[in-house]
């Protein structure tokens, strides 16, 4: 009997992320109410592993979190991959938050998916390789069954399927 498999991940499409860094920082530049501020958006660090958004006020910083948000949809993208947890610094009239980008299924995050899927589909193997889910089971709309399960449930983290076989 073969068995059918996919692959539950969280993580990011990193070209995708640069797009939004692009059109984030023209759209910064083409704002009025940016204008002569100090509003801009970095990489957090040389791997691109998240922004760091600068501006004058919490307001601004907000503002600027809100084009990402759009951006991200736009571009088909899930806005849980941005950790919005860490706390606005201010000092000298400018202010700067850290927006690390979540990626990685962690042990507890695994655990929790593994028994939501034991509950729904007992005849279903979910097993924990490293920093994924591997689903493994004898039928195709099973597996299917599960994507459309998982696309429903509120996690705080974005989840994605590869490997499908």
């Amino acid at each position: 009997m073969t068995n059918f498999s996919f692959d539950i991940v969280s993580q990011y499409d990193k070209a995708e992320m640069n797009n939004v860094f692009d059109q984030l920082g023209r759209e910064i530049d083409n704002r009025y109410d940016f204008k002569n501020t100090p509003a801009e958006c970095q990489w957090l660090d040389s791997d691109k592993r998240g922004f760091k958004i600068i501006g004058n006020s919490e307001w601004q910083i907000e503002a600027i979190l809100d084009i990402v948000r759009k951006k991200l949809a736009a571009r088909d993208q899930s806005q849980k991959v941005l950790d919005v947890s860490q706390p606005i610094m201010e000092n000298n009239l400018r202010a700067s938050k850290d927006v690390p980008f979540r990626e990685g299924l962690d042990q507890a995050k695994a655990k929790s998916i593994s028994a939501l899927l034991r509950q729904h589909f007992p005849k279903v193997k979910a097993q924990v390789q490293a920093d994924r889910l591997r689903v493994t089971s004898p039928s195709k709309d099973d597996l299917q069954a599960i994507m459309r399960l998982l696309g429903k449930q509120d996690f705080d983290f974005p989840l994605s399927f590869i490997n499908y076989r």
